[in-house]
């Protein structure tokens, strides 16, 4: 990790005219969340401080000091749904590669990126219902170093969610814990995204009814 990017992160919520506070606040954080990370040193998971990123207008590679190309992509495969909540049906497999919408970013994203539409207000407040997850396409890491964190999942038998995961009682299975509801437990995974930034609702228009089963969804830019 470079070790400069505290000073890169303070530099843009000042100019931001964030406090520490209000910027916790601002990504439904607990209002000590910013001081514990920069005072403290407080790993945040990369989904926490995601968020806290989005609101300062930036990306966590360029926070971290990370290269990425100019001419990176900007547009990410909506894939479909998941679940806070609601139940997403198995449908993903059948989704083509290029997704049901394409959805503007308006920064550079690392190669292969997907986007999925929160449904459901079981994982409130950090996720609300319609916010879309920028995630990784291919699980980069053991399903065990997502515990306790909050993560897209596809169950073995083919539902998706946002969850945060915990070990089970059982070999090779987790429970699939929620803000407010009750958790689903002793799944197996196959599949965890591992989220890379979150867009708020309302970060997102509408740019013509066609295409997917929900239109084309952009992001504002402002």
């Amino acid at each position: 990790m470079n070790n400069e990017w505290d000073a890169r992160f303070r530099e843009r919520m000042e100019a931001q005219g964030h406090t520490m506070k209000s910027l916790s606040l601002a990504a439904g954080l607990n209002e000590s969340f910013v001081r514990d990370m920069l005072q403290r040193g407080r790993r945040p998971s990369l989904d926490k401080f995601s968020r806290l990123v989005a609101i300062l207008g930036t990306t966590v590679a360029e926070i971290m000091g990370e290269d990425i190309p100019p001419d990176s992509p900007r547009m990410v495969p909506l894939m479909g749904f998941v679940g806070a909540g609601a139940e997403v049906e198995p449908d993903f497999e059948q989704v083509p590669e290029d997704g049901l919408d394409q959805i503007p970013v308006p920064f550079a994203l690392p190669a292969d990126m997907i986007a999925f539409q929160v449904r459901g207000s079981s994982m409130l407040p950090q996720f609300r219902d319609g916010a879309v997850l920028i995630v990784y396409r291919e699980q980069r890491r053991s399903t065990e170093s997502f515990y306790g964190e909050e993560a897209a999942v596809r169950t073995s038998d083919g539902r998706r969610f946002i969850k945060t995961i915990f070990r089970a009682n059982q070999r090779d299975r987790v429970n699939l814990m929620s803000w407010n509801a009750q958790p689903i437990e002793n799944v197996h995974l196959a599949w965890v995204g591992e989220i890379f930034t979150v867009f708020p609702p309302k970060s997102l228009h509408r740019v013509a009814k066609q295409g997917g089963i929900q239109g084309n969804l952009g992001l504002k830019s402002a």
